[in-house]
């Protein structure tokens, strides 16, 4: 049965072994994985749980039964990252693509957002990210503008809460 959950060190080994699966070097969306976080020694990785459950945005790990499939995240203050990056970014491990277990996320994700005092919610991703519009769209999303970001084409969706 799929939940959100808190990210968690006792989570430790299921989360490595998601995190294994995205290959290195691998930008692994939800997890907010820095480039100078340590999650591989066990102080290194109980710091990182530790910072991601102080910062302003909202972190879940979204798990079946011990495995952990993905990550999400709620950024609640509209910032310059909000307006690049959207106020939810989301990941799923490579072997659980294709199950709707982000369009389940992201639809678990709204009534923290609305909890948290926003109307509405911004969410970006690749124009050739076909998973993510899918999830995007399926969760009431509108197209707002498909433009270059710098970095190649984005889609700028809104959900009204």
């Amino acid at each position: 049965m799929l939940e959100l959950v808190l990210p968690d060190v006792a989570r430790r080994a299921a989360w490595l072994e998601s995190h294994r699966e995205w290959g290195p070097g691998l930008h692994e969306d939800g997890f907010g994985v820095g480039p100078d976080d340590d999650v591989d020694s066990a102080d290194g990785f109980a710091a990182w749980v530790s910072r991601l459950r102080s910062l302003p945005a909202r972190m879940w790990w979204i798990v079946d039964g011990e495995a952990v499939l993905g990550g999400i995240a709620l950024r609640t203050v509209t910032n310059d990252m909000v307006v690049r990056l959207g106020h939810v970014g989301y990941g799923i491990r490579p072997s659980a693509r294709g199950r709707g277990i982000a369009t389940w996320a992201l639809g678990e994700v709204l009534p923290h957002a609305r909890t948290a005092g926003l109307s509405r919610l911004l969410l970006v991703c690749l124009d050739d990210n076909v998973g993510s519009i899918r999830t995007i769209e399926r969760n009431g999303g509108v197209l707002e503008t498909v433009g270059d970001d710098g970095h190649g084409l984005v889609r700028r969706y809104w959900i009204d809460l």
